[in-house]
């Protein structure tokens, strides 16, 4: 835990084609961490859209933000485009350097080992991507929630909530988090049973195996190229 009188600085990657709970799930929640402030860096302040075509604004630009105390990737089908741009990677590549934590969710994680800072760490991503994840030197765990050293990997899209409570606890203590989620009223009773690729039908799972089949090989191509950059060999 973080001494409650240390101002926390908190940056989003924000970037097009993100999926926006990625981002908006963790902002509900530390976005209310005590002396904190939360703010989102693109590389240009226009507004993006997310992968649904929700309009987001940056509040700065990358070169603009300062040493963060939390950097949070976020993914979605934008993250691909990225997944080479040095700009992006560099960028993501200082930030995590000082930051005392960074939070990965969903194919944030990509982001995160195309920037060379996965290596020997146990992570999760997406369940369309995870099987991914070796490509970047991780090493991999079926987990909703992967607490890695000062790292927090978030599973997909509305595991960041999960996520964003666990690092509240950790950077504010478990009172602190527990009164966020509270006031979220984050008490989740999903009407179907049907939330990962083991409890959904198989009917239901191959329809969302194609559906994402597309975004799912040209990401794997991208991770073979950029395992081959950092000098990954997988089998």
């Amino acid at each position: 835990m973080i001494a409650p009188d240390t101002h926390l600085q908190i940056g989003s990657l924000l970037f097009e084609g993100l999926d926006q709970i990625d981002l908006t799930g963790p902002f509900e929640v530390l976005s209310r961490l005590p002396n904190a402030t939360y703010r989102l860096y693109g590389k240009t302040t226009a507004p993006i859209r997310d992968v649904k075509g929700l309009q987001l604004v940056p509040d700065a630009t990358l070169a603009d933000a300062p040493p963060l105390d939390v950097l949070h990737v976020p993914g979605g089908f934008g993250q691909e485009a990225l997944m080479e741009d040095e700009e992006v990677l560099d960028w993501i590549r200082r930030q995590a350097g000082g930051a005392q934590s960074v939070f990965s969710v969903c194919t944030g994680a990509l982001l995160c080992g195309a920037a060379g800072l996965l290596k020997g760490r146990r992570a999760t991503t997406h369940w369309a991507s995870f099987h991914l994840l070796p490509f970047f030197g991780a090493i991999p765990v079926n987990e909703r929630v992967i607490v890695d050293g000062n790292w927090v990997f978030a599973a997909g899209v509305t595991a960041g909530i999960d996520g964003a409570l666990r690092l509240a606890a950790e950077l504010r203590g478990e009172d602190v988090a527990k009164s966020i989620q509270l006031y979220m009223a984050y008490a989740p009773e999903p009407p179907f049973d049907s939330g990962t690729p083991e409890s959904a039908p198989p009917a239901i799972l191959q329809q969302s195996r194609q559906a994402v089949a597309g975004i799912t090989a040209q990401r794997e191509a991208t991770a073979r190229r950029v395992g081959a950059r950092l000098g990954i060999a997988v089998a």
